[in-house]
Parts: C-alpha cells; structure tokens; sequence
C-alpha cells in the first residue's frame, strides 16, 4: 500500500471531496432530522404556500425528515470510518434528501434549494472516490 505521499495529487482532491461529503451528510442528516422534529411537534410551525401541488400531511413528512436525517448521518459517519458501501449508501440517501427537499420548498425555499446544491456535491464527490483510495479517511 502506498503511503499518502506517493498518491498521485488527484487523490488527494478526491479524499478531500470524501471529506466534505461525509461531513455534509452528517450536518444535512442533523439537520432534517430537527426540521423534522419541528413538524412532529408543533403542526402549525411550516405553512405552505398557497395552492401547492403536493398537499403533505406536516406529521407525516415530520416523521419522515427525522428517519432520513438519521439514516443520512449514520451514513455520514460510515463514509468516514471507510466503508465501501457507504459511498453507495451516501448517494442513495443523499438523493433521498434532495427529493425530500424538493416537497419542503414550499416552505423555505431558499433553505430547500441550498440543501439540494450541496446534496449533488455530496453525491458527485462520494461517486468519483476511486477504490484505490477506498481506506478510511482519518
């Protein structure tokens, strides 16, 4: 195994990457699950915009914010610990959470679409990691 100076410099972006997508899932899982836990706790806190398409029941989509946001940190924390199929799990979850931020754009917007942006840089960093670096990150 070649040690961490003889890597070529992409790798050393690519960790990098790894790096910032790991950490972006556990901070986005966090925060959906206390999105969430808002929703479950106090109904009335999200109003929706008028005449939206998607008439969610705010309990429902409170419950399903705080099951994804912890299975996206879960997912976070095994992409640091080196896991392979964590990549494969980060992807996964982290395109569940731009679907699912896709139905809280009503909302917050500008909070919805922020958290989407960096949910596709999550996803781009965790699907070019080469298997050559997949060892644990720390």
């Amino acid at each position: 195994m070649a040690s961490r100076d003889d890597r070529p410099f992409g790798s050393s972006w690519s960790v990098s990457a790894v790096w910032f997508a790991a950490s972006m899932l556990i901070i986005i899982g966090a925060f959906q699950f206390f999105e969430g836990l808002a929703a479950v706790l106090k109904d009335g806190f999200f109003v929706a915009a008028a005449d939206y398409a998607y008439d969610l029941d705010v309990t429902a989509w409170g419950w399903l914010h705080m099951i994804l946001g912890v299975v996206v940190v879960a997912a976070g924390w095994a992409v640091i610990s080196g896991r392979v199929w964590a990549r494969a799990v980060g992807v996964l979850v982290a395109l569940l959470s731009a679907v699912a931020q896709f139905f809280y754009i009503p909302y917050y917007p500008v909070w919805a679409v922020l958290i989407i942006a960096v949910d596709i840089a999550c996803i781009w960093a965790l699907a070019t990691y080469g298997r050559s670096e997949s060892e644990p990150v720390y």
